[in-house]
C-alpha cells in the first residue's frame, strides 16, 4: 500500500483593481451662461456700445452673484479685450465689497444679541427665554 502525495495547487495570485479617477463635476451655471453668451454673439453687433453700458449700469444692481460670470467675447480689438478685464475687475471688487459688508453687518447683529442675551438677567424689558438660535 504505497500512497501517494498529492501535489498542492499554486493559488493563482489575484489582480488589483485600478482605482476609477473621480470625475470632476461639470458646473451647470457657467455652461447655462456660456450657452447665453453664444446667443448673444449671433445677435446683430449694430447697437453693440449701447449694450455694453447697458451690462454696466446693470452690473451696480447684481446682488449676490459669486463667480457665475463667464464673459466669452472674442473680439480682435486689444481695446475691447481691456474694457472687458477692467469691468470683470469692477464686478470682482463690488462682490467683495458686497461680502465684506454683509460679514461686517452679521457680526454686528452677532455681537448686539450676544451682548443682549448674555446680560437679560440685569434688563427689565428683555424676555428671560429669550431664543439661543438668533446668536
Amino acid at each position: 500500500e504505497e500512497k501517494k502525495k498529492k501535489k498542492k495547487k499554486k493559488k493563482k495570485k489575484k489582480k488589483k483593481k485600478k482605482k476609477k479617477k473621480k470625475k470632476k463635476k461639470k458646473n451647470k451655471k457657467n455652461k447655462k451662461n456660456k450657452k447665453k453668451n453664444k446667443n448673444k454673439k449671433k445677435k446683430k453687433k449694430k447697437n453693440k456700445k449701447k449694450k455694453k453700458d447697458d451690462d454696466d449700469d446693470d452690473d451696480e444692481d447684481d446682488d449676490d452673484d459669486d463667480d457665475d460670470d463667464d464673459d466669452d467675447d472674442d473680439d480682435d480689438d486689444d481695446d475691447d479685450d481691456d474694457d472687458d478685464k477692467k469691468k470683470k475687475r469692477r464686478r470682482r471688487r463690488r462682490r467683495r465689497r458686497r461680502r465684506r459688508r454683509r460679514r461686517r453687518r452679521r457680526r454686528r447683529r452677532r455681537r448686539r444679541r450676544r451682548k443682549i442675551y448674555n446680560n437679560r438677567d440685569n434688563v427689565d424689558f428683555v424676555p428671560k427665554d429669550l431664543p439661543g438660535h438668533i446668536l
